[in-house]
């Protein structure tokens, strides 16, 4: 009994004898081993079990002990310096329309046609025509590689899309033609009225503006057949869809409003000295004053004048974003973004030369530049 009390006595000193021990090694798991003469008393380490002799007896033990338990929770710090603010979170207009991203401010320019004119989207590809070379260049929008030309008829100038096919009108010999967007296969060509330049789609027909008639041509998008002629302002140019009106622009400084449905003029209003493209932002209408170096925004309801913005010089194309509106100048070599909620101007950004034409892709808006046989791509 005198030499298991004594055993139990040297375990518990072991820290300060050990250094007498000879032989001693710790293995892997940081358990040490041990054997205990039943006679002398010595303490000898092992390397591991299985090595005590008759005479022994082993014992073992770890060199780290039982945690203990967890201490109490200290006392909250002090609150710390705040941090510098991020940058704004997006717009969700612009993340439901795929469009977060900063403007591209020098934009990346592609080759197409002679001297294009204006510039659609399809969902995948932007559709340009070339009013000089009687052809439309369809470029893919994720990265303006070139899809192929297209014959277009003569003189093409205003472009749209249906949802399936690309209209273009012919300024020089009154007619329309319809591309499959998909090939560009050739699906016919149409009579409109006397100089035909803009085009847009209500959801089931194209209307056609008619520069030298005065009056806009409603066209089946099906078929192409003849719904009626109705008379606009004096040399209509652009021309937009609302939801349920046709708004044309007029060279006499009016806008032109007429019922979809059946063609009725609802009223004629004042906008800027030589108005052409026109635009919708889903509640009000936009007209680029060529004459006048701005664009005027319209309630859609009731066509009140809610302003006029100034832009570069010689304002052309106009597109919306999803939150702003966009304007080639056409004198300056510049696309300008406005604010559509309240015409604040964010900035104009370089095109090539002489830009015409702009649309918005989803992500990107896409300038035609008449003086380089380009679009640039921001």
């Amino acid at each position: 009994m005198k030499k298991y009390t004594l055993l139990a006595g040297l375990m518990l000193c072991l820290g300060v004898l050990s250094s007498t021990y000879t032989q001693a090694q710790t293995t892997n798991n940081n358990t040490i081993y041990a054997c205990y003469h039943k006679t002398t008393g010595d303490l000898r380490k092992v390397s591991g079990p299985g090595q005590c002799k008759n005479t022994e007896i082993q014992t073992s033990w770890n060199t780290a002990g039982v945690p203990g338990p967890q201490g109490p929770k200290g006392d909250k710090g002090e609150k710390g310096e705040p941090g510098a603010q991020g940058p704004p979170g997006p717009n969700p207009l612009q993340v439901a329309i795929l469009r977060w991203y900063q403007a591209n401010q020098t934009g990346i320019s592609f080759a197409i046609g002679s001297v294009p004119w204006e510039v659609a989207f399809d969902g995948s590809n932007i559709w340009v025509s070339n009013s000089g070379g009687g052809t439309v260049t369809k470029l893919r929008a994720s990265d303006g590689t070139n899809l192929g030309s297209f014959a277009a008829g003569d003189t093409p100038v205003g472009i749209a899309y249906d949802g399936v096919n690309i209209w273009v009108a012919n300024f020089s010999n009154d007619r329309v033609t319809k591309l499959r967007a998909s090939d560009g296969t050739n699906l016919g060509s149409f009579p409109t009225g006397l100089l035909p330049r803009g085009v847009a789609f209500d959801g089931s027909n194209i209307w056609v503006s008619n520069s030298g008639g005065d009056t806009v041509t409603k066209l089946r998008a099906s078929d192409g057949m003849n719904l009626g002629f109705f008379a606009a302002g004096n040399s209509p140019t652009g021309i937009a869809f609302d939801g349920s009106n046709i708004w044309v622009s007029n060279f006499g400084g009016t806008v032109t409003k007429l019922r979809a449905s059946d063609g009725t003029n609802l009223g004629s209003f004042t906008v800027g000295n030589d108005s052409r493209s026109v635009a919708f932002d889903g509640a009000n209408i936009w007209v680029s004053n060529r004459g006048s170096g701005t664009v005027t925004k319209l309630r859609a309801s009731d066509g009140t004048n809610l302003g006029s913005f100034p832009t570069g010089n010689l304002p052309e194309g106009i597109a919306f974003d999803g939150s702003n509106i966009w304007v080639a100048n056409l004198g300056s070599d510049t696309v300008t973004k406005l604010r559509a909620s309240d015409g604040t101007n964010l900035g104009s950004f370089p095109t090539d030369r002489a830009p015409h034409g702009v649309a918005f892709d989803g992500s990107n808006i896409w300038v035609v530049n008449q003086g380089s046989g380009t679009v640039t791509k921001h």
